[in-house]
């Protein structure tokens, strides 16, 4: 969920602002996976923007401690949310620590790289959500090194269903800063798209591996 409206309205009019979220809807991105989207989102221009990452860390800072209290560390999911979990974690002053997708293939083979000790307290920070797969990939990391992981905060969620599912299947709690339906409140007040692009906008969000794939 989000964590007011009045923060989702003003990290989507950030995110446009600097174009780390860019909307086309007459002419679809490729994501990785093959799919044809309106929307492409990269989250770590907001580290190029002091006062926006800034204002980004603080926020989620501010209500980590008022959700969960102080952890014990914070766990920035690799690579996007790095720097922004490491700008979280020196606003705590609290040790940070960061999850690969998979073990290093030399070397140590760590997943997980920083200290971590049985037991402790975690809580997670994430740049983006779409179907939320590697996010709770790198939950199930900690989990296996026995941290206590009291929830995840994020920048910008896609609101698919399925990550909705797949969050209340493994049982973790996600808080975001803002999301798909506030961002294309924010587009059309600032005539970012006209009501034809809304349209194809919607179309997408619900059905995204659908939307002009076939």
């Amino acid at each position: 969920m989000i964590i007011s409206k009045d923060i989702a309205q003003q990290t989507a009019a950030f995110l446009l602002q600097i174009e780390a979220i860019k909307l086309q809807p007459k002419k679809p991105f490729i994501w990785a996976s093959g799919w044809k989207s309106p929307i492409y989102c990269d989250n770590r221009i907001v580290l190029s923007y002091p006062e926006i990452r800034s204002y980004v860390s603080k926020t989620m800072a501010e209500f980590l401690l008022n959700t969960y209290g102080k952890p014990d560390v914070i766990a920035g999911v690799a690579t996007g949310a790095i720097g922004i979990g490491m700008l979280v974690a020196e606003f705590l002053k609290l040790p940070f620590i960061y999850v690969r997708p998979e073990p290093k293939g030399h070397g140590r083979q760590n997943q997980i790289e920083g200290k971590l000790m049985p037991g402790q307290k975690v809580v997670v920070i994430e740049d983006l959500i779409s179907t939320g797969k590697s996010s709770l990939n790198a939950v199930k990391a900690l989990k296996e090194h026995d941290a206590n992981v009291l929830g995840m905060i994020a920048i910008f969620t896609y609101g698919f269903s399925e990550a909705e599912e797949n969050f209340k299947h493994y049982n973790v709690s996600l808080n975001t800063l803002s999301n798909y339906n506030h961002l294309i409140k924010e587009a059309k007040e600032t005539n970012y798209i006209s009501a034809e692009d809304e349209e194809f906008l919607s179309q997408w969000n619900a059905n995204p591996s659908g939307w002009l794939n076939k």
